[in-house]
């Protein structure tokens, strides 16, 4: 019985998207989260894709430039899964850029 209920919970968990941090571009990267299902909110998604990317930045002791930070929009039915796709470079703290707004 055990098996038969963990079966499709793992189907579910199992199609989850995660990009890893990917290059797009000289010093910009991106990173993405995505829902096995619509049934789940999206609200940590875009927390855990800025957690990524954060982190990222600071394993090169270089602080976090959002570009640009997308989510998808509800209705999730069809295969529009709740997503979060966060894109960024990483700066020195001294780097004029990090007064963009």
């Amino acid at each position: 019985m055990k098996r038969l209920i963990l079966a499709p919970v793992f189907m579910l968990t199992a199609c989850a998207s995660n990009t890893g941090i990917v290059p797009i571009g000289q010093d910009t990267y991106m990173v993405s989260r995505q829902a096995a299902t619509g049934f789940s909110g999206s609200g940590s998604l875009k927390a855990e894709a800025f957690q990524e990317a954060n982190a990222y930045c600071m394993g090169q002791g270089k602080s976090l430039q959002v570009v640009n930070a997308v989510e998808a929009q509800p209705p999730f039915v069809l295969g529009n899964y709740p997503k979060a796709e966060v894109q960024f470079t990483c700066l020195k703290a001294d780097d004029k850029g990090m007064s963009r707004p």
